[in-house]
């Protein structure tokens, strides 16, 4: 069987991949990173890739003036959406997903950094956001900025502060505002490279690794619920002994 490829578009070196890395890898994933700034996002390798991932980052929509790849980055996703092709956004990502669908991007009331619970929707409870409502789940949440959601897209979940946490477009589109790869021992690159912003923002460093480092196993547990679920659910594993059914080799490989 062909191996599929992922690729997960950086922004900085430090957020990368995290606890999703492991569950591609031990799925056989063949992995690439492209670097958002300097690499070509409109190269084949990327828009044509099984599956691309957008992640964080310490910027946002509306600096495209600034950064102009940004454009480019958004042109990506609407290329792949427009196509069914697989895409998650996460944080930054996400943002970048709501805009490349027509909706607004813009400040929050407050940046919200920290570990806390979601709500989910109707349509959460059923997606495979479903293990995040289990009693005593916490995510990271780590951004500023937020959006409307997407017209045609389907609100996966929220909380007290963000109207919008999660949402899908279609089978194949799905956005994360929050870090569902936050793996604690990275994150102490995190709290480096984000020093500034959490100094602003009055965030006890100790406390926040204190909090992610007792959240690691669960955290890792949901990562792997979720993201696996996900996963299955746009490629469908062929069994040994089983072929695919005709469903099943269209909903892997939609027109």
């Amino acid at each position: 069987m062909k191996r599929r490829s992922v690729v997960a578009v950086r922004h900085v070196a430090f957020e990368d991949l995290g606890l999703l890395a492991g569950v591609l890898d031990a799925a056989g994933w063949d992995i690439a990173y492209c670097e958002a700034a300097t690499d070509d996002l409109g190269h084949r390798s990327i828009a044509n890739a099984d599956l691309v991932i957008v992640l964080g980052g310490p910027i946002g929509v509306g600096d495209a003036h600034a950064f102009p790849f940004l454009t480019r980055e958004i042109a990506l996703i609407e290329h792949r959406l427009a196509r069914h092709k697989p895409t998650l956004g996460i944080c930054l990502g996400a943002q970048l997903m709501a805009a490349a669908l027509g909706a607004p991007v813009f400040a929050g009331p407050q940046k919200e950094i920290g570990w806390g619970s979601l709500a989910l929707t109707r349509e959460g409870h059923r997606s495979p956001l479903a293990p995040l409502a289990e009693a005593g789940t916490q995510v990271l949440h780590w951004h500023g900025d937020t959006f409307d959601l997407p017209r045609g897209a389907k609100r996966l979940a929220f909380n007290e502060l963000y109207e919008n946490q999660a949402f899908s477009f279609g089978r194949c589109g799905l956005g994360l505002q929050f870090h569902l790869e936050a793996d604690a021992r990275e994150l102490e690159e995190w709290y480096v490279g984000h020093s500034v912003e959490l100094g602003v923002a009055r965030i006890d460093v100790a406390a926040l690794r204190q909090a992610g480092i007792a959240r690691h196993p669960d955290a890792a547990r949901v990562a792997g619920a979720v993201f696996g679920s996900w996963l299955d659910g746009l490629f469908p594993q062929e069994r040994p002994g089983r072929r695919m059914s005709v469903h099943e080799a269209q909903a892997a490989h939609p027109a």
